[in-house]
């Protein structure tokens, strides 16, 4: 495995500062599965300031393998995968993206700016660079920043998805203190804040408890949104759970709404 690509600077993006990242859980290794993963293993490890381990763990680890970078523990495995979104960003099924759609700015067809201010796995923001926008990525949370980086290394590699991945920009930061401080004004600011899956998937429920050691729902909705507002996009498009309440109970301009997810949009004042 090759060392991760680095992020390299734009205009969009301003420098990132690390000092107030989720604290890592407690136990956490860093795990190389075999001697040609070592070097990128250490690397990971000295940059979360976490241990490295020599042998198999027990606990909660980060896991270096032939398929990439996976947090394990539990009995669970949960890796960032990119690539089973290449179906979904094909033109004749993005255009049906609820997200894409909420996300279009009115009477404009060149290229747009996103800032996705809760990047998690990517998976939202690959959506909108398939679509043409050049999207700025940030996820504090230092364990899924990592796998979100190495699901990226990945496919870069993947030609289905290599156009979509050059238009996407990674910042391992929080957004709160960036947003305020873009030097341009973005067409779009995306909000993802994490609410309860609800789904019938055992699966899924088991990838979202793994997925709980490390982060838990905002719990600052008004900072949030105060921080998308503070970059004056043109529109701020926030997924909400279909029946859920208002981020922040601030009323969007309007909504998509699908069965299980709605996208409040909300266009402030020029």
């Amino acid at each position: 495995m090759d060392e991760r690509d680095r992020t390299t600077s734009t205009p969009l993006a301003p420098s990132s500062s690390a000092k107030d990242a989720p604290a890592l859980p407690d136990g956490l290794v860093v795990f190389a599965a075999c001697p040609e993963y070592l070097s990128t293993a250490q690397h990971l490890a000295a940059r979360l300031s976490t241990p490295l381990a020599d042998t198999e763990p027990t606990g909660l680890a980060l896991r270096l393998d032939a398929d990439g970078l996976s947090l394990v523990g539990d009995g669970m495995t949960l890796r960032a995968d990119l690539a089973r979104m290449a179906p979904r960003i094909k033109p004749h099924n993005l255009h049906r993206e609820l997200l894409v759609r909420a996300a279009k700015i009115k009477g404009e067809s060149g290229p747009l700016t996103a800032v996705d201010a809760t990047a998690g796995f990517g998976e939202d923001a690959l959506l909108l660079a398939a679509a043409g926008f050049s999207v700025l990525l940030y996820e504090r949370n230092p364990i899924i920043a990592a796998l979100l980086e190495d699901a990226l290394r990945r496919a870069r590699a993947l030609p289905s998805l290599q156009d979509a991945v050059s238009r996407m920009q990674f910042v391992a930061g929080d957004s709160l203190q960036a947003l305020p401080e873009l030097s341009i004004r973005p067409d779009v600011v995306y909000l993802d804040p994490m609410f309860p899956a609800r789904t019938k998937s055992a699966q899924v429920k088991k990838k979202f408890q793994l997925l709980h050691h490390l982060e838990r729902p905002c719990e600052d909705q008004d900072e949030l949104l105060d921080a998308a507002l503070s970059a004056h996009p043109r529109k701020i498009v926030i997924k909400r759970p279909s029946k859920g309440p208002y981020l922040a109970d601030f009323a969007p301009s309007y909504s998509l709404a699908g069965k299980a997810v709605r996208y409040d949009c909300i266009v402030p004042p020029r």
